[in-house]
C-alpha cells in the first residue's frame, strides 16, 4: 500500500453577527470532488512555502471572493483521508470584506455550533463544532476570599455581560464551600452559562457540574477521560498539552502569561512564551495569568481560544 500524501489545509471559521447570536460560514462540497455533499468550513490548500495565513487569505480570495481583514491562529487539527494524511490550520476570521459570492460549493450556510441545520460533516471538521460550543471566556472562583455572598452576586453580574465558562475552584471544599458551589452552579445555569468543577469528579458528579477540571497532578495520573460534557486541565508544558490531547480532553489551561497579585515575582510565559507553547495545539487553550477581557485580542492573536482570569473576571 502506497504512503499518503501529506496535505496542509487553511481552514476558516468565519464569523458574523446573525439575528440572535454570531454566525459562522459552511460550504457544501460540489459534485466530482471527494466527499461530495459533505459540509465543511472554507478554505483549502497551502502551497509550497506558503504560510497558512496567507494561504487562507489567498483561498478565501479565490473562494469567496471576501478579503481578511483580521484573522487570528486557533487550532490545528490532523485527520487520515483514504487519498492524504490532512493537517488543518484553523483560524477564526473576525473581521472581513467584500460580499460572499461562492466559485467552488455546491450550497453555503451559516451556522451555529448548538444548532446546525446542514450535515454530514465532513470528518476532520466535524470535532471543531464542540470547540465552537466553548465560551472565549473563563471566570475562576475565588469565594474563600471575597465571600460567597460577592462571588455569587459577580457571578451573576459576569455571566449578564456575556457568555463565559465557570471554574469552581475552591481550596477547601468544605460543607458552606459546597453549598456555595451549589448556588453557584443554579446562577450559573440560569444564565446558560457551563461549570466546571475544579478538583474532585465525584464531587463533581454529586453538585450536578458540567464538568470536571482536572489539575496538572491530576492530569498526571489520569488514564481514562472523565465522563463529563465537559474536561479540560492546567497545562504548563507541551508533555501536558499532549497528554490532555490523548485523553481527549476538551480544552487546556495554559500560563501564568503575566505576574498576577497572588504570585508578582513568579515566573511567567509572556505573550511569546504562550504563543510558542500552544502554537499547533489541537486543543482550544485559554490563557491564564494576569489577564482581563481587554487583553482576549492579544491572546486569540498567539493562538488562544480566550482567557481564563480570577481577580480580572470579577467587578466588583
Amino acid at each position: 500500500m502506497s504512503e499518503r500524501k501529506q496535505v496542509a489545509v487553511a481552514a476558516a471559521v468565519i464569523f458574523r453577527d446573525g439575528p440572535h447570536c454570531r454566525e459562522f460560514l459552511l460550504g457544501q462540497r460540489a459534485p466530482g470532488t471527494f466527499y461530495p455533499g459533505y459540509w465543511e468550513f472554507p478554505g483549502g490548500k497551502v502551497e509550497a512555502g506558503e504560510a497558512p495565513v496567507d494561504a487562507l487569505k489567498r483561498e478565501l480570495d479565490e473562494e469567496l471572493g471576501i478579503r481578511v481583514e483580521h484573522c487570528t491562529p486557533w487550532i490545528t487539527l490532523t485527520h487520515e483521508y483514504e487519498h492524504a494524511h490532512v493537517r488543518l490550520h484553523f483560524f477564526r476570521v473576525e473581521r472581513w470584506s467584500g460580499h460572499v459570492h461562492d466559485h467552488v460549493h455546491s450550497a453555503l450556510a451559516w451556522q451555529t455550533a448548538d444548532a446546525l441545520t446542514v450535515s454530514p460533516m465532513l470528518p476532520a471538521n466535524g470535532p471543531v463544532m464542540k470547540s465552537l460550543r466553548l465560551p472565549q471566556r473563563m471566570a475562576v472562583t475565588h469565594a474563600f476570599r471575597l465571600g460567597a455572598a460577592a462571588q455569587l452576586d459577580a457571578i451573576h453580574q459576569a455571566c449578564r455581560r456575556g457568555r463565559l465558562m465557570l471554574q469552581i475552584r475552591e481550596p477547601v471544599l468544605d460543607a458552606p464551600a459546597l453549598d456555595f458551589a451549589r448556588e453557584a452552579i443554579r446562577v450559573a445555569h440560569s444564565h446558560g452559562c457551563p461549570v466546571v468543577l475544579n478538583g474532585c469528579v465525584d464531587t463533581a458528579h454529586a453538585l450536578g457540574a458540567d464538568g470536571v477540571h482536572l489539575k496538572a497532578t491530576q492530569l498526571a495520573t489520569v488514564t481514562v477521560r472523565p465522563d463529563f460534557e465537559w474536561v479540560g486541565a492546567s497545562c504548563h508544558t507541551p508533555d501536558e498539552l499532549a497528554r490532555a490531547d490523548r485523553l481527549g480532553l476538551d480544552y487546556a489551561v495554559a500560563g501564568s502569561v503575566l505576574p498576577t497579585a497572588s504570585h508578582p515575582g513568579g515566573d511567567t510565559l509572556g505573550w511569546d512564551g504562550l504563543a510558542a507553547l500552544i502554537a499547533g495545539c489541537r486543543l482550544p487553550v485559554f490563557a491564564i495569568g494576569g489577564l482581563d477581557d481587554s487583553q482576549l485580542d492579544r491572546a486569540q492573536s498567539c493562538g488562544a481560544h480566550g482567557i481564563a482570569a480570577i481577580r480580572g473576571a470579577w467587578v466588583l
